[in-house]
């Protein structure tokens, strides 16, 4: 053949999330909308805020060139400089410009990341269940991706699953809290524990580990603290992404962060602006850019999120379903009724109910139901809800 195997691999293998999310399409134009319940794909359903459209208003009025030129590689200077000071206003840290570089989203911070600090034959750990785009970034970037089940009651990172699996191949770990796709989110105890094995390990093998912290989901919580990933662990990277908090998927702008408390700080900066580089992750889009700048200190509008979650809790309680309980992100993790979550999937959409099987997540027998969906979505799917567990009785 030709082309490039693996990419040819991946094009034909498809994003199961995606695919599910393109069923929708289809059947909302065979069907009508209010006839399909969509629950496969993180769109966020709450609009922008109206800041962000002031914001483009504004730059909208700025010199051509100024507007739509390059800007440097790793950003807007004052862009990153906003950025740095609002998590400086957040957790008490000293972070400048340079310790920033903005990129087209948290798929291009994730992958700058991977890029920047593997080599050939290094292993990366995810805690599954996670987001089955990081396997293939991982993989991408010339390394092994090695799945670590989280603890399966609490879905908290299981301390003896991650010492086991750490070895002295290991060079990254990466962790997303709150969790895509349960919603749970790591506790500070928990945080601590696994900072300490990590530690350990590095003594042991003499090797350096990155914790790679994927927080997209920061801002989407319940009450639950979102602990501060390198106020715990010093050897920390932090990917953002505004898609979730701004309501902006498809703008692609977010950021790496490369905390001045890393040890491998003045490298690193080096080596993920060369990432960036040689993935062709330079000069982020202008005017979000500016976006960015403008609306960094905003608060995500969880209220939405929050009704919703609260109505889909309670519908599928009443219903006999069982789930974990999200402290952020919008995402709710449902035991399928049956041991074949695929399976069980296939008898969702004969009630056009349409979640995500658990298998492409990295673990059996549960389905992800994204609530990010209009209220009227989930309310009126209750009696799909219902059809489907009487299919069961």
């Amino acid at each position: 053949m030709a082309i490039n195997q693996k990419s040819y691999d991946y094009g034909a293998a498809k994003s199961s999330i995606r695919e599910i999310a393109a069923y929708g399409a289809r059947r909302r134009e065979e069907i009508g909308a209010e006839n399909v319940f969509d629950f496969s794909i993180g769109n966020p359903s709450i609009p922008a805020p109206d800041e962000v459209r002031e914001s483009i208003e504004q730059s909208l009025k700025l010199p051509p060139v100024q507007l739509h030129g390059y800007t440097p590689a790793a950003g807007l200077p004052f862009v990153r400089e906003a950025v740095a000071n609002s998590l400086n206003e957040q957790f008490g840290t000293s972070y400048q410009a340079d310790d920033l570089y903005m990129t087209c989203g948290a798929a291009a911070s994730l992958s700058i990341s991977f890029n920047a600090v593997v080599n050939p034959g290094d292993e990366v750990i995810v805690i599954a269940p996670y987001f089955p785009e990081y396997r293939v970034w991982i993989e991408t970037a010339g390394a092994t991706c090695v799945e670590v089940m989280a603890n399966e009651d609490t879905f908290q990172i299981d301390i003896p699953n991650l010492r086991a699996a750490i070895n002295r191949r290991t060079k990254a770990i990466v962790i997303n809290s709150p969790n895509n796709p349960v919603g749970s989110i790591y506790s500070k105890e928990n945080l601590e524990e696994a900072a300490a094995v990590i530690h350990e390990a590095e003594e042991r093998f003499g090797s350096s580990i990155y914790l790679i912290s994927d927080d997209p989901y920061r801002k989407i919580t319940y009450g639950a603290e979102v602990p501060w990933v390198p106020s715990i662990y010093d050897r920390t990277i932090v990917c953002y992404s505004y898609s979730k908090s701004l309501s902006l998927p498809g703008e692609r702008i977010g950021w790496v962060l490369v905390p001045d408390t890393n040890p491998d700080h003045d490298d690193l900066v080096v080596a993920i602006a060369g990432s960036g580089r040689k993935l062709g992750f330079v000069c982020a889009p202008a005017i979000f850019q500016r976006v960015v700048a403008d609306c960094v200190g905003m608060p995500s509008d969880v209220e939405a999120y929050a009704k919703n979650r609260k109505a889909l809790t309670e519908g599928l309680s009443k219903l006999g379903y069982e789930y974990i309980e999200p402290q952020g992100a919008f995402y709710l993790w449902v035991k399928a009724l049956e041991p074949d979550a695929n399976a069980f999937c296939e008898k969702a959409k004969s009630v056009e109910l349409l979640p995500v099987a658990s298998d492409s997540f990295g673990c059996k027998g549960w389905v992800r139901v994204g609530y990010c969906v209009s209220y009227e979505t989930i309310v009126n799917s209750m009696a799909a809800w219902e059809k489907l567990a009487n299919m069961y009785k």
